[in-house]
């Protein structure tokens, strides 16, 4: 029997409205059930009841290297600038094991980008230069494939 070990992390994919783009790092794939509390002035217990509200979903942040001519990150960006009508795009992120197969993946609707960051600038530094962008998004569904 062989044995059971959690996965490790660092091996997923990104596909961004049908292109695969590579990350260095993806955060946010949180969802949460917002609380609603509760008491009516004739109870005669002192505490408020609680029960489930509207869910809420995090932003996702999306890290990866800056590359010499590749400015996607922006001009999609520059794209929504008046919010009229942001572009929207699915994204699905997965998780691989050592074949390269999915394991869990995400996926997340009507995504469109609400900041980019351009990477800091260190005159001392001996890192690679990551930009990042983030992400809202209209739902989170996870699938263990």
């Amino acid at each position: 029997m062989a044995a059971e070990y959690p996965l490790p992390k660092f091996h997923f994919q990104v596909e961004w409205g049908g292109t695969k783009i590579g990350f260095t790092e993806v955060s946010g794939l949180d969802v949460e059930t917002e609380v609603i509390e509760y008491r009516h002035g004739a109870s005669p217990e002192y505490f408020k009841t609680k029960q489930p509200g509207l869910v809420k979903y995090s932003n996702l942040t999306f890290k990866r290297g800056t590359f010499n001519g590749d400015n996607e990150y922006f001009q999609w960006w520059s794209q929504n600038v008046l919010f009229e009508n942001p572009e929207r795009r699915d994204i699905t992120i997965s998780l691989l094991n050592e074949e390269h197969e999915p394991t869990i993946t995400w996926k997340v609707k009507n995504a469109w980008i609400t900041k980019v960051q351009s990477t800091d600038l260190k005159a001392d530094g001996n890192e690679v230069a990551i930009e990042s962008m983030e992400v809202v998004h209209e739902g989170l569904t996870i699938q263990n494939d």
